[in-house]
């Protein structure tokens, strides 16, 4: 995955709200896989981005867009 910044301060915050037990499991799962929060949610931003074949199925599952409004869309 490619992590380039070609521009731009890193001072940009990605902020959304969730309960106290889905949050504590979260945490609990990114410990027990040893990936901190933000490196967790910058190779998944990395991912999108990038369009990893690896996130396409789980996009595909959660997407209110069909599949191919976005190709559409992406020139595809």
């Amino acid at each position: 995955m490619e992590h380039n910044i070609d521009y731009g301060k890193l001072n940009k915050r990605i902020v959304f709200t969730e309960n106290d037990h889905r949050h504590v499991n979260f945490l609990m799962k990114l410990k027990s896989i040893g990936v901190t929060q933000s490196k967790f949610f910058r190779y998944i931003i990395s991912g999108l981005i990038e369009d990893d074949p690896r996130l396409h199925e789980f996009i595909d599952d959660i997407s209110d867009v069909s599949k191919k409004a976005r190709m559409w869309v992406l020139g595809m």
